[in-house]
């Protein structure tokens, strides 16, 4: 019997979720300060969801990506762990461009704010704001890009 999505994982159960030595997730827990496993009476690790899911952001974005350690402890410094989670799962901007520029297009603030919080709904309004200031250069970019590549 499997357990639910919202159970909590031992180490062992957690290195066969991500296909990975139970080392290196002792490993990683000295190199990502981000990565905090409850520990019980003999130092018995037990993974919440979440960390399994920045586990599985931090395999992908080492294994998948080829960033260092360092790179990756820059990401989870400049971007949090909800970028890395994020990674992990497989989402990026380009599933949320198409809402950010159909937001730009009708000028409508309130979709271009929606289309930020689907990038990471746990962040504060202003990093939303922030966000959405990125994304607006970002197609301001992509839009002379276009025009460039016309001429």
């Amino acid at each position: 019997m499997d357990k639910s999505p919202d159970a909590f994982r031992t180490i062992s159960e957690a290195a066969e979720e991500l296909d990975l030595p139970q080392h290196v997730l002792r490993f990683w827990e000295t190199r990502f300060n981000t990565i905090k496993p409850l520990k019980r009476g003999g130092g018995r690790r037990y993974y919440r969801p979440e960390d399994v899911m920045l586990l599985r952001g931090i395999r992908h974005l080492l294994y998948d990506q080829g960033f260092t350690i360092k790179g990756v402890q820059r990401i989870l410094k400049d971007q949090g762990p909800r970028y890395v989670i994020a990674v992990g799962e497989g989402k990026g901007l380009d599933e949320i461009l198409p809402l950010i520029e159909q937001a730009e297009a009708a000028g409508d603030e309130a979709e271009l704010e929606e289309a930020a919080m689907l990038a990471d709904p746990s962040l504060d309004q202003e990093s939303r704001d922030k966000l959405s200031d990125v994304l607006r250069d970002l197609l301001e970019c992509k839009r002379l890009l276009e025009r460039a590549r016309e001429h």
